[in-house]
């Protein structure tokens, strides 16, 4: 299944003429620097084709249904402003089913059926694992929206980038500091049993080890799982905090489950948002969570003192001030990863606009320009927030958000610094063959 989201509204005027980007920052800074090439501005009217690898079906399709709504949202703004070198945007939706063996499929589909210019926007860790040999071998730039480590970690390949959306390591010691002053030291780990999971579990506990907090359990349940009640018990009674991230359909079982176990006492709680995402926090049973805390990437619901920006963006999206559809309040978003596709279009543009490309025969071009990207400054292109980006690993760094339960409504008490979660690159793509 396919759709073609076109351009809304059309300027005439073409884009200035971009130069190559190298060790060059923020899209809204694009120029050139002394020594590069100028590529030449293309002066074709065909569309700049995009495919979009969207989790319509499977264990991903909240996420599916967000990620398309802000899709539709970026590229309308864009092409809105003229497009990308005064060409427009046309996105070609495939579903993917959340399915790393059909998603291949669909990059491949992508390649020599509709013929886009790159592949954009998954999200679950395993379809990018499973997608990412076919975009190398078929040399498709893929812009990811994922999270997982697995694009820094340099086992992907130099076609994969993730600049849009932070990784789980970096996340993992943005908080750990956080937890373990303010939550408790003896962690119990409760996660998916894939890579996104793993990611969780290999990288959190290091990190919270440096900060004199212990992990002491860590249970790993299989994505599939649709009651988790047989997996509570594992729990230690010594435990200070249990650290949950669960993604999927069962999320809200899973949060029921937990609080019905414990009856109100236990442990505190820790969570990624990914355990509620799409979920109301105001749900029958979920009462529990009250004082509870939740990593965000970008927060649910408006804050006070939200940027211009960001409000822009959520109007844009469709979001109203509780993080629901501004057509149906009981449509929850994914807040706190759908920006990641808005985030990684407008990178998109600044990128084909520094390489001047002009078609399938620039895409080596289009991943150096990408590369050669250092900081994105907070704005109406990243509402988010600034970050920074680190070209030879191909992943972003930016803040992340902790926020607590109270009344009904997840509020942010604490803010994390670039810094907080950066670490030594272990790869280098950048000196692999394009």
């Amino acid at each position: 299944m396919n759709d073609r989201t076109k351009p809304s509204s059309l300027l005439t005027t073409g884009i200035s003429r971009r130069g190559a980007l190298k060790g060059l920052g923020a899209a809204a800074a694009l120029g050139t620097a002394p020594g590069f090439v100028r590529y030449a501005q293309s002066q074709s009217s065909e569309p700049i084709r995009i495919g979009f690898q969207a989790h319509r079906t499977g264990i991903g399709a909240a996420y599916g249904r967000w990620y398309e709504r802000t899709t539709a949202a970026a590229i309308k703004r864009i092409n809105d402003a003229g497009g990308i070198n005064g060409r427009p945007v046309e996105i070609i939706t495939e579903d993917d089913g959340t399915d790393a063996a059909r998603g291949a499929e669909v990059v491949e589909k992508f390649a020599n059926q509709h013929k886009t210019d790159i592949v954009y926007g998954t999200l679950f860790s395993h379809v990018v694992v499973g997608s990412a040999p076919a975009a190398g071998e078929l040399k498709m730039p893929y812009y990811v929206v994922s999270e997982g480590y697995h694009v820094a970690s340099g086992k992907m390949n130099r076609y994969v980038l993730q600049p849009g959306i932070t990784d789980v390591r970096a996340q993992c010691r943005s908080v750990a500091p956080w937890i373990t002053s303010n939550v408790g030291k003896k962690i119990t780990m409760i996660y998916p049993d894939y890579a996104f999971g793993h990611d969780h579990r290999d990288f959190f506990g290091p990190a919270a080890a440096e900060q004199g907090g212990e992990v002491i359990a860590q249970i790993p349940i299989p994505p599939t799982e649709s009651s988790f009640t047989r997996y509570l018990p594992q729990i230690p009674s010594e435990t200070d905090v249990i650290y949950h991230v669960m993604v999927g359909p069962a999320v809200l079982t899973f949060v029921k489950e937990l609080g019905e176990f414990y009856g109100g006492s236990g442990p505190k709680l820790f969570g990624f948002i990914d355990s509620l995402e799409a979920v109301d926090i105001n749900s029958p049973g979920l009462e529990f969570l009250e004082g509870s805390h939740f990593w965000e990437g970008m927060p649910r619901y408006l804050q006070d003192g939200a940027s211009e920006h960001e409000k822009a963006y959520r109007e844009a999206v469709g979001l109203d001030e509780n993080g629901a559809s501004v057509n149906d309040a009981k449509d929850v978003s994914t807040a706190a990863h759908m920006f990641g596709c808005w985030e990684t279009l407008y990178i998109i543009k600044a990128a084909m606009e520094a390489a001047g490309y002009r078609g399938p025969e620039d895409r080596a071009k289009l991943v150096e320009a990408t590369e050669a990207m250092t900081e994105f400054p907070e704005g109406a292109e990243h509402p988010q927030g600034a970050k920074v980006f680190d070209g030879k690993v191909h992943q972003v760094f930016g803040s992340q958000n902790i926020s607590v339960v109270e009344n009904g409504r997840l509020n942010v008490v604490h803010r994390t610094s670039i810094e907080d979660g950066r670490y030594e690159p272990e790869a280098d793509y950048t000196t692999q063959p394009l």
